[in-house]
Formats: C-alpha cells, sequence, structure tokens
C-alpha cells in the first residue's frame, strides 16, 4: 500500500542526478511564484492563486501553447494543497490505464489522500474516454487537471468542459524567457557565450518556448565556446524552432482570420505579416489563395470588380509558376485587396436575397416576362406587353419585373467609395426614370 500513496505512481522516469538532468528539469520551479510568464494565474489576484490560498482546487483545464508550464503547474498545484499526485498522457494510456487509476484513487480516498490527476494532451482522448472521468470528477475521486495545447472549445466534450474551470496560458514573452536565461546563467555559474544581439535573436527563435529555449541554451555551454556568438554565428550552430502550426487546429484558423480581419480593415502590412506566416509554417498557397477570393468578393465586391480578378490571375500565375516564384502573385493579390476600396454591400444583397426567396416561395413573375415558345403560352399571355429595352430611349423601359404579389425590394445598396459610387449614381438615375415612366401612363389618361 506504500507505494500507492507515492508521489508520481505513473510513468515516472528514473531518478536521475543533478549534475546529469537535462537544464529544463533542474530548472523546473519549486514553487508557484517561481512559474514564470503565468502569474495572471499563479499571482495571488489569479485563479490559481486564489485556489492555493483557500486550499482547495477544482478541476481545471490549462491550455496553452507549448513550454509554458503546464506541467510544472500541475505538479506544484498538488504539492500545494497536499494532494496525491498522479500523471498520465493521453497519448500512451487506454482505457483500461485509466480504471487502474481511478481504483487506486477510490482507495487512496478512503484512507485519507485526495488524489490530483494530471492528464497531459487530454485532447487526444476520444469522445467516450473523455466521458468516463465524469463520475469520477463529479464525486470527487479525483481532481482533474487536464493540459492541451489545443481550443477546449473543439476537442472537449461539454459534459466535460462544465466541470472544469479552462485556465489559458499565456505564450512566454520576452521578459520571462530572459528570466529563464538568468537563471540558467546562475545554476552554472557563467553567463551565456552571446553578445547582446545574439541573445535577442536566441530569445526570439524560441517562439515563447521555455523547454526549446532551455534546450538550446544547454546546448550552448555544453559546446566549448571560446568567444561570444553574434547572431550570425549563433544561426549556423542552432535551428530556429519551427512555428506552431497545425493545418487542422485553430492555429491554422487563427491566423486564416487574422488576414482576412486585416484586408478588411484595409491594412496592407498587417495583411501581409499573417499572410507570411501561414506560408512560412507550410500552409498550402491553394488554400490562402481561396479565402483571399472569398475576400475580394466579401469585403471589396463593386466597389473594385479588379479585386476578383486579381486573385484569379494570382491562382493561375501560381499554378504556372509553382512554389516559390508564384508566392509573389499571391503577395501582390494580398496587396491589392488590402490597398482596395472596400464595401460588402454585394455580400450584404446576397443575404437578403436569399431571404427573400426563402420567404416568397414560387411566386410566378409577371406574365410579361415569361418565355413564351409555343403558341398556347403566347395566347394565355405569356410575354405579352413585354419592352425591348433596346428599343427604348436611353435602352431602358422602366418596366416592372417584380412578381404581383410582392413589393419592389431593395436587396443592393451600392457604397459611395471606389468604382461603386459610380454604380450608384447609375442606379439612383434608374430609379428615378423607372418611377417616372411607370407615372406617365397614368398621367396621361
Amino acid at each position: 500500500m506504500a507505494d500507492l500513496f507515492a508521489d508520481d505512481v505513473i510513468a515516472q522516469p528514473p531518478e536521475n542526478t543533478a549534475g546529469a538532468a537535462p537544464l529544463a528539469d533542474r530548472l523546473r520551479p519549486s514553487s508557484l511564484d517561481e512559474v514564470v510568464g503565468q502569474e495572471h494565474l499563479t499571482g495571488p489576484e489569479g485563479a490559481i492563486g486564489r485556489m492555493v490560498a483557500a486550499g482547495r482546487l477544482s478541476s481545471m483545464i490549462l491550455w496553452g501553447p507549448p513550454g509554458t508550464g503546464k506541467t510544472s503547474i500541475a505538479r506544484l498545484l498538488a504539492d500545494a494543497v497536499g494532494l496525491r499526485f498522479v500523471a498520465i498522457s493521453a497519448v500512451f494510456s487506454g482505457v483500461a490505464d485509466l480504471k487502474k487509476l481511478f481504483a487506486e484513487a477510490r482507495t487512496a480516498s478512503r484512507a485519507g489522500q485526495q488524489t490530483l490527476l494530471f492528464v497531459d494532451e487530454i485532447h487526444r482522448f476520444n469522445r467516450a474516454q473523455q466521458d468516463g472521468f465524469l463520475p469520477y470528477v463529479e464525486d470527487g475521486t479525483v481532481t482533474l487537471v487536464g493540459a492541451t495545447t489545443e481550443n477546449p472549445s473543439f476537442e472537449l466534450n461539454a459534459a466535460l468542459l462544465s466541470r472544469c474551470q479552462v485556465l489559458i496560458l499565456r505564450r512566454l514573452d520576452h521578459q520571462a524567457l530572459e528570466e529563464l536565461i538568468r537563471r540558467a546563467e546562475a545554476i552554472l555559474d557563467r553567463p551565456l557565450p552571446l553578445t547582446p544581439e545574439a541573445r535577442d535573436a536566441l530569445i526570439a527563435s524560441a517562439d515563447g518556448d521555455g523547454r526549446f529555449l532551455l534546450n538550446q541554451v544547454e546546448t550552448l555551454f555544453s559546446v566549448g565556446i571560446d568567444e561570444p556568438l553574434g547572431p550570425a554565428e549563433l544561426s549556423e550552430l542552432l535551428h530556429r524552432r519551427v512555428p506552431v502550426y497545425d493545418k487542422d487546429r485553430e492555429g491554422h484558423y487563427n491566423l486564416i482570420s487574422a488576414l482576412h480581419k486585416s484586408i478588411r480593415g484595409s491594412d496592407p502590412q498587417a495583411a501581409l505579416y499573417y499572410l507570411a506566416r501561414m506560408l512560412v509554417a507550410g500552409e498550402e498557397p491553394l488554400y490562402v489563395l481561396r479565402r483571399l477570393t472569398r475576400a475580394a468578393v466579401e469585403d471589396i465586391g463593386m466597389a473594385d470588380p479588379q479585386a476578383l480578378v486579381q486573385c484569379l490571375a494570382a491562382k493561375d500565375c501560381y499554378d504556372f509558376l509553382g512554389s516559390p516564384e508564384g508566392e509573389l502573385a499571391i503577395v501582390q493579390a494580398c496587396l491589392y485587396l488590402a490597398t482596395a476600396p472596400k464595401s460588402n454591400a454585394a455580400y450584404m444583397a446576397q443575404k437578403a436575397a436569399w431571404r427573400s426567396a426563402k420567404e416568397t416561395g414560387s411566386l410566378m413573375p409577371p406574365m410579361h416576362i415569361l418565355n413564351a415558345p409555343t403558341r398556347l403560352m403566347k395566347t394565355v399571355g405569356y410575354g405579352k406587353g413585354y419592352a425591348y429595352d433596346h428599343s427604348a430611349e436611353e435602352g431602358f423601359s422602366g418596366q416592372d419585373y417584380w412578381p404581383e404579389e410582392m413589393e419592389r425590394h431593395t436587396f443592393y445598396e451600392p457604397t459611395d467609395r471606389g468604382f461603386e459610387a459610380r454604380v450608384r449614381e447609375r442606379l439612383t438615375y434608374w430609379d428615378k426614370r423607372r418611377q417616372e415612366l411607370q407615372q406617365s401612363p397614368a398621367d396621361d389618361s
């Protein structure tokens, strides 16, 4: 029974000496106030800080990028409130492992020892496995702390989310990463062999991942550098962290949303930045082109009809040249859209017209604009009285084209921006002439 109540009963590595342990493990915080970059959670006013002060934890989901301290926080939470700590990874665990854990937790609970169950990559469990946690979380058998890099709204069951607080960990900023380097220098009792410029470049290369940064720092300390390295020498020695970007995950949708909204907001610099973020991370260029084309018709439309032409031309250019040469055409299309006059009038017109079509059902158009290919149809009045616009003065007859049971609607209302301003003038003129022409028979009678 003694083994049952050990601090870490699942998947624990063998003991290691401090000198041989990786630098990231040696610098693992020993208390919550040593966790860097997450003071909004661990500080006195943060959700975790308040729970620890009260001595009572609720189940929670820690959501944040890799290397931001999720595992460390979970371990320190157990220590802070005196809970038995059990850790598993959803990548390597199944239903049998969970059943065993819950049985052990029940036994521990009867002996007066509550369990904090830390589940790394909890989103990897399927829906049925996630449902398996519910009764044990509800009755207090375990306090669940799940860690995920994915948006819990999409990856976790609503029932499980309703029983947990979702706490968002932030990407480590420059100050937090600098603090990790200072701690590494203190424990190794020597400065990092980098110039100030190279030190900044190293921090930037970590992309907010503390674990990655410490691994890079450990490499620099281990290779025997005589003179401080500059940015160029550092780049030759170390590799940058690959940006976090899963094409079917939230990062993908966040960046494409940012690109689209930057275009809509007429900020070509921001639009180009997010375009670069996506393409550098390996996004499929044709996917980006599809979204640019959508932006052309949704957010620019008739304010500049050439926007759509530019996007389709960019697609043809990319098909012809491929990567990387063809990516310049995508850049040109992106910049054209971001700098074009904006109008969503066509988009709003589509929504209004679609809504009206659903509401009015199958109303017949007026008889005078119905097709009359047979003698019978002509006899019953199909096409009778149709005015051929090209034969009318100004090429405009002003006839009524709406179903008799339906009033005239205005779906498309052009703005006064770009080419659409000219369209607006034309529509205003036609509306005026239509009223005049439709009233003239009554005036003559």
